[in-house]
């Protein structure tokens, strides 16, 4: 099968830090491309893969501070896609809903699989005049705010089984917190559950522009506290460790998380997981398994004494029946082939300002 994954530029596939989407991206192609598929990866030109990769921007656009408008990239990326279309058999999309007004046409040679939160207000209004674009939730709760959406499948994110090799001794002695420095991610929960259980908490997080103001006057003031440390943001190599040596991950958030990619990442590691029961929480974390989840603050001594029993080889052997990229990108393929069957005999597709690019073509600057 012949398939476009059309990536964010914010980051590189994969993101040399910080970067859910662009992460679970680069797993997808990876292994699809191991499962003999003929991948095009549109995204930054300092992205990797083993499949074919078309240059959309030259570098991810959060770590060039001289790009100030990504839409700029974003426009000649989706050009470039619809000039290239005719090559593919599917374009699996993961920008948002950017696309939809151009690749409307050919509404069923595409799949967008939605990375975000659903509940904005404005967004039932678009997928209703959008309806005939094919959707894929990555947890049955991101649905919940738009139902009457046109979804073919929810399918949960995977990890290569060999990305982070399990510790089933966590010789650090601390909790972890990972991800991202924000109100909804309520690392001053993280912070309040860890002294009050008398154990470090070592926090291993980026610092967006939009939230410095928030880590300054809120954050900041709370890492003065005694075994409080403030990692910063970490890579994927500093992350196995990093979660492999933590009693547990600390996961409190305070908004409709869609899914919770590292959740997943801890329980490779054989960590187990102590989170609050928002979006998606229940679906990917076994209680009792491969962790604990709440819904109160009162709840978090109780919970965080019975996961630090969890044997953590059980946490490990529950991600690999669950949480793989192998199985995520046989999901795929399953909606791919779903798609193509159904897609009338004869489309008139997108409109062609020139003749397709060749491979050597697919490099912008």
């Amino acid at each position: 099968m012949k398939i476009a994954q059309i990536a964010p530029l914010i980051e590189s596939v994969p993101p040399r830090y910080y970067g859910g989407t662009e992460r679970v991206v680069s797993y997808l192609t990876e292994a699809l491309v191991a499962q003999g598929h003929d991948v095009t990866l549109f995204a930054s030109g300092d992205s990797m893969t083993a499949g074919a990769l078309v240059a959309c921007a030259p570098g991810a656009l959060r770590l060039n501070r001289a790009d100030s408008d990504p839409i700029t990239h974003y426009m000649i990326m989706l050009d470039r896609v619809r000039q290239m279309a005719p090559q593919f058999d599917i374009l699996h999309f993961h920008i948002d809903q950017f696309h939809f007004p151009i690749f409307r046409p050919i509404a069923e040679q595409t799949v967008t699989t939605l990375h975000g939160r659903q509940d904005l207000p404005d967004l039932a209004r678009l997928y209703a005049a959008f309806p005939d674009m094919p959707l894929v939730s990555i947890s049955n709760a991101q649905r919940k705010p738009i139902p009457g959406a046109n979804f073919s499948a929810t399918i949960h994110h995977g990890l290569p089984a060999d990305l982070h090799p399990p510790s089933f001794e966590a010789h650090g002695g601390y909790l972890a917190f990972l991800g991202r420095i924000s109100p909804e991610k309520r690392v001053d929960r993280a912070i309040q559950i860890a002294r009050a259980a008398g154990l470090p908490l070592k926090i291993a997080a980026k610092v967006d522009r939009v939230d410095e103001e928030y880590f300054n006057s809120a954050v900041k003031p709370l890492l003065v506290q005694p075994g409080i440390e403030f990692v910063g943001e970490i890579n994927e190599q500093q992350k196995t460790r990093f979660l492999g040596e933590a009693l547990a991950l600390l996961f409190p958030i305070d908004w409709p998380e869609p899914f919770g990619l590292v959740t997943i990442e801890a329980m490779a590691c054989g960590t187990p997981v102590l989170a609050f029961a928002e979006g998606s929480v229940r679906e990917v974390i076994d209680d009792g398994v491969t962790g604990a989840v709440i819904t109160s603050m009162d709840e978090s001594p109780a919970a965080l004494s019975r996961i630090l029993a969890i044997e953590r080889r059980n946490v490990r052997r529950r991600f690999e029946e669950r949480f793989t990229a192998v199985r995520m990108a046989a999901d795929y393929v399953a909606v791919y082939q779903k798609l193509l069957v159904s897609r009338p005999a004869a489309s008139c597709g997108l409109p062609q300002r020139a003749r397709p690019a060749s491979q050597s073509e697919t490099a912008l600057g």
